[in-house]
């Protein structure tokens, strides 16, 4: 068996950027329009107002302050409030390759590799492009990798579960240099037509480079990893290839992204705490060990209970960093985002924890110590 070790990573941030002021001026156009065209309806019961977006709910909901996008015209346009994402021909390099790439090339640099070096890639992301060709299999083309490549989908745990599945190739020898890549546009899954949703998500892409300990080599050995799963509803997102051959068409934004906030928070706080605490002990170590908490980005509120909890006081600022003001909800790319962020002020020898959490319920841990 060989150790696994994280010896780079890398960061795709998108160009636009999106306030919340800009945010809130867009949809109350667009709300006030709905309203008014639906004035009828409205007074006899059979539709609910719109309610009018601020500021002051969105950073006290969720804490998420900007964020950054794709394509940032369209969203703001109160006639359309989605992205334009131009058509790509066959022979050009998905979307989602494109952004892979970038951030792939940054980890491989850390890394102190070449693509040549690279015999294994996982996509693992909330929302893929399409269902074959894998586009992991074209970003190994596209980066002129050997070995094999799939796609993986766990929601906002993506990038941890391709992770452990990237770790065990590591060990068992099927891969010597393995990647995870998460090309998070979630811009193209987010309702911005209503209040509660418009303000969660942003866009970017991470990857990490996952190889076999030799000496010399630095990085964050992987010392443990979990994985938890419980099926839920109160997370869904049945946009898909059968929805076009259903007896009763829906709403396209009837399918796309929707939750029930308040729920979530109550169930995942406990099941995340708990399974950190757990897989600590098992491990043999005790959350004092932890000197920084690299948690999933997606509200302010819940990674504030989970730190809480799991160390037993309200943590320092350093112990378990926050980018979801910046980056918005990212899904699986927010814990690593933080990890990329805030690793490498650790010294040798230093232990964290890598946690994402989000629809199935999906949990995966990960406990990492600095060679």
């Amino acid at each position: 068996m060989y150790q696994a070790i994280i010896t780079g990573t890398g960061l795709w941030t998108p160009d636009d950027g999106i306030t919340n002021a800009e945010l809130v001026e867009s949809l109350t156009t667009a709300v006030d329009a709905w309203n008014k065209s639906h004035a009828d309806e409205i007074a006899r019961g059979e539709l609910d107002e719109r309610d009018r977006p601020n500021e002051r709910f969105i950073v006290r909901a969720s804490g998420v302050e900007h964020r950054y996008v794709i394509e940032k015209t369209g969203i703001l346009d109160p006639k359309r409030l989605r992205p334009h994402l131009p058509t790509r021909n066959e022979d050009e390099d998905s979307l989602q390759c494109e952004v892979s790439l970038k951030a792939i090339h940054q980890a491989l640099q850390e890394a102190g590799r070449e693509p040549t070096d690279v015999d294994a890639i996982i996509v693992g992301c909330s929302n893929l492009q399409r269902p074959y060709p894998a586009v992991a299999v074209e970003i190994q083309n596209a980066l002129g990798a050997q070995g094999w490549a799939y796609d993986m989908n766990v929601a906002c745990s993506s990038a941890t579960f391709a992770l452990q599945s990237a770790v065990d190739a590591i060990r068992t020898g099927s891969a010597k240099c393995a990647i995870v890549v998460s090309p998070e546009i979630t811009s193209g899954h987010n309702n911005f037509e209503l209040r509660d949703y418009h303000f969660i998500f942003g866009d970017a892409c991470t990857a990490m480079v996952i190889e076999a300990e030799e000496p010399g080599k630095t990085g964050w050995r992987v010392m443990g990893t979990r994985l938890q799963t419980k099926f839920s509803n109160n997370i869904r997102n049945d946009f898909g290839f059968l929805n076009r051959s259903e007896d009763t068409p829906r709403d396209p934004l009837e399918l796309v992204f929707r939750q029930r906030g308040r729920k979530v928070f109550k169930d995942v706080c406990p099941m995340v705490a708990a399974q950190i605490k757990s897989h600590l002990e098992d491990e043999g170590y005790q959350p004092t060990a932890l000197a920084r908490l690299w948690l999933h980005q997606a509200n302010l509120g819940m990674n504030q209970l989970i730190s809480k909890t799991v160390l037993g006081r309200v943590p320092e600022i350093h112990e378990a960093p926050v980018i979801l003001d910046e980056y918005a909800n990212t899904s699986s790319a927010g814990s690593v985002i933080a990890f990329h962020k805030f690793k490498d002020d650790l010294p040798s020898g230093a232990m964290g924890m890598l946690c994402s959490f989000g629809a199935g319920y999906s949990i995966g841990s990960v406990i990492l110590q600095r060679s």
